[in-house]
């Protein structure tokens, strides 16, 4: 596929610290690109960067192999994390708004369709909730037909079911050719939705595939979990040491069988045990010693 962005050694510091430091990158035209990372990695100055809201020491960012320009920012769309609404505006009256920043258009009537604004179409926008904010949020985003979405945090503080439906919607946008760059806390979401995968720590960029890939490289062994409140007694055996985070102990293991057996043995009860493969968590608590929430 061809590259739609190329970033190549991109450089940006504050002072003394430097935020992004020689990251490099391409996104292909319609896929789905992830870029994860703790709070400092230099994910969020790496996005702002990429969407010309802030300008690097060195290096270079090319939208379809030119600098970007305005060619660059009639064509992106960005979903920012928070948003500030005008007061006292409906959600028409605010679509109507932001239609006359672009010289191309998607149809209002459409978009409403599309992300059910219809039920609160002449609503105060002080009076919608997260989810409703956020389907209106995605379709301001899209308003200018951008062959590149950027979705910043898009699913935080929603609900299961409304992340679970913007999900749908993005792979909507995905399907009809839009190349997406999404940050996200979700590594469910990340793992759904992404294509690629990459992980900044410290300014730089220190894993980058497909996430099945990254995995595969990564782990040769499985999960047994097991509620930590049925855990009475030491598990014992070096080989069998648990790792404790969200109530659970995690015991990684090549050898189920042998891992059960010896929690038999022991006397732990078995009955809310869970045996997963290795997951994206799993993969960035090993890469930055941190839980993405950090």
């Amino acid at each position: 596929m061809p590259t739609i962005l190329k970033v190549a050694h991109l450089v940006k510091k504050f002072g003394q610290l430097t935020a992004v430091n020689d990251v490099s990158f391409d996104i292909d035209r319609g896929r789905c690109f992830g870029l994860l990372g703790p709070n400092g990695a230099g994910k969020t100055t790496t996005i702002e960067l990429m969407e010309g809201i802030k300008t690097p020491d060195s290096g270079t960012i090319l939208y379809q192999g030119k600098p970007l320009g305005r060619q660059f920012r009639n064509e992106a769309g960005i979903m920012f994390q928070t948003t500030a609404l005008q007061d006292f505006v409906t959600v028409r009256e605010t679509l109507v708004q932001f239609s006359r920043f672009y010289p191309l258009t998607t149809d209002i009537d459409e978009l409403v369709e599309r992300y059910a604004l219809a039920e609160f179409l002449h609503q105060d926008t002080r009076k919608l909730s997260g989810g409703q904010k956020q389907r209106l949020l995605l379709a301001i985003a899209l308003i200018n037909q951008p062959k590149v979405l950027f979705l910043d945090e898009p699913t935080t503080g929603l609900d299961p079911q409304s992340r679970r439906n913007l999900w749908q919607q993005v792979r909507q946008v995905k399907a009809a050719g839009t190349t997406i760059l999404l940050t996200t806390h979700y590594m469910e979401e990340a793992y759904e939705l992404c294509d690629e995968i990459a992980i900044m720590d410290h300014g730089r960029m220190i894993a980058h595939d497909a996430p099945d890939a990254l995995l595969a490289r990564h782990f040769d062994d499985v999960v047994v979990q097991i509620d930590e409140q049925d855990l009475s007694r030491e598990l014992g055996e070096a080989e069998f040491a648990a790792t404790y985070r969200e109530g659970n102990a995690h015991i990684l293991t090549g050898d189920v069988n042998k891992t059960v057996e010896h929690l038999l043995n022991l006397n732990i009860p078995l009955d809310r045990l869970r045996i997963r493969a290795r997951n994206l968590e799993d993969l960035f608590l090993e890469l930055t010693g941190k839980e993405l929430r950090a």
